[in-house]
């Protein structure tokens, strides 16, 4: 019987429940696999001990006590961020140690450097927990649909966004109030910028676009919008119109050029996306062989998390055993044929909008709005006007048909210099039919 031996680096959150899913289904794996799966230290710096259950596992604060130990073969690197993280995954590459992490802030800036270094050391890199928490999303788009050119990907990928946006929707209560409240059930961090503000998302959908289109995406490439503008009217807006407002990952491949963008879009309600509500994820790809694909579960959380990261370990372990390391490449693709990517540039996005413009009530600020969207090609589909309750200011709101972002934006300006508006223009893009 082989014996696989596995270090963490960071036992918080998501190295527990990595620690209780590898003592609750080490039987389980010997019996799937004939591979006996052992915990065999720990480091962590903000611990002393490790809890009842643990004593057959070295616990050091020091890191480099893993790196030096000729007995482990595979190092999780999960205590998040860029450093020390960084330099713990590179060392243990350097040391010749599998590694596996769910560290996509980490991996959406610095994974070409991380990849590269284990390809010339000839060790893998496993991280399916850094997209989708639980979902096997990583190992699907890599085996899975390997024989699929992507058209695009479409995904719900932050749970505390989604689960925002779904309490705003279902009870109408302001985004302020929400966001508090899931702060108050561990939905939110205390600082919930990354969640909010969409960069979470920027992080995962780098990774996605990585692997399915063989290209070296990085987060600055990826266009980012947040939440943190949407109003519980721009939601009943939403719902008179058909749609509910998610925050997206979305990329569309036109073969020589690939959209990057996360932001808030209004989603047909009968759109399989729409009905993923709460702290859950999904995630959509369309291959053109397979055609659309689905994936939906817990996004993020201990045990969830842990089960996608015990995954990785079990298939690095598979491939040690088998003499069949990197017989997956990290990204799909190999090495040598990743490229450099050509991101569409949002001007030239082309989808529906829909626009909250706030003017103050007077005889002809309709004809001055609607002529500015004439003058730049904007052709509109519906229209809605609503009052407050002392008459002024007014919300007009506008969906169009397909036009050009570029042409919205310049309409946009000169709509909000207009004398008559007191607010900036909301705008909220519309999925694209497919």
């Amino acid at each position: 019987m082989k014996e696989i031996r596995v270090a963490i680096i960071g036992f918080g959150t998501v190295g527990q429940g990595l620690g209780q899913t590898m003592l609750a289904q080490h039987e389980r794996l010997l019996q799937r696999t004939g591979i006996s799966y052992v915990l065999a230290a720990v480091a962590d710096t903000s611990i002393t001990s490790l809890p009842k259950g643990y004593e057959h596992v070295t616990f050091s604060q020091d890191a480099n006590d893993i790196f030096a130990d000729p007995t482990i073969d595979i190092v999780v690197e999960l205590i998040g961020g860029m450093e020390p993280a960084k330099s713990f995954l590179l060392k243990a590459i350097e040391c010749g140690k599998h590694v596996v992490t769910a560290n996509k802030a980490l991996l959406s800036v610095h994974g070409k450097e991380i990849f590269t270094a284990a390809n010339k050391k000839n060790v893998e890199v496993g991280f399916e927990a850094s997209v989708g928490g639980g979902i096997p999303v990583i190992k699907a788009l890599k085996e899975g649909l390997v024989a699929n050119k992507i058209n695009f990907i479409k995904g719900i990928l932050n749970g505390t966004a989604n689960y925002i946006l779904s309490q705003m929707t279902d009870h109408g209560t302001p985004f302020d109030e929400v966001l508090a409240e899931a702060q108050a059930l561990g939905f939110a961090e205390a600082d919930p910028t990354y969640d909010i503000e969409g960069i979470d998302t920027a992080h995962k959908l780098a990774i996605l676009m990585s692997i399915a289109y063989g290209l070296n995406v990085h987060l600055d490439d990826i266009n980012v919008e947040g939440i943190s503008s949407i109003k519980p009217i721009d939601i009943e807006f939403a719902r008179q119109f058909g749609y509910r407002i998610k925050l997206l990952a979305i990329s569309r491949n036109h073969g020589d050029h690939v959209e990057a963008r996360v932001h808030p879009t209004m989603v047909p309600a009968e759109h399989m996306l729409a009905t993923i509500n709460g702290a859950f994820n999904g995630i959509q790809f369309q291959g053109d062989t397979v055609g659309d694909v689905l994936l939906y579960g817990q996004g993020a959380g201990m045990m969830p998390t842990g089960s996608a990261v015990a995954a990785d370990v079990v298939d690095i372990g598979r491939n040690i055993v088998s003499n069949a390391v990197n017989r997956v490449s990290p990204l799909s693709y190999l090495p040598e044929n990743m490229g450099t990517p050509r991101i569409t540039p949002m001007s030239e996005l082309v989808c529906p909008f829909y626009f909250r413009i706030t003017v103050q009530d007077r005889p002809g600020a309709l004809a001055q709005i609607t002529s500015i969207f004439g003058t730049h090609g904007i052709s509109i589909q519906s229209m809605m006007q609503q009052a407050d309750e002392d008459n002024d200011p007014v919300y007009i709101v506008f969906r169009t048909h397909l036009t050009t972002e570029g042409g919205v934006n310049k309409a946009l300006a000169e709509i909000d210099a207009l004398d008559v508006c007191t607010a900036p223009t909301v705008k909220i893009r519309l999925m694209n039919a497919e």
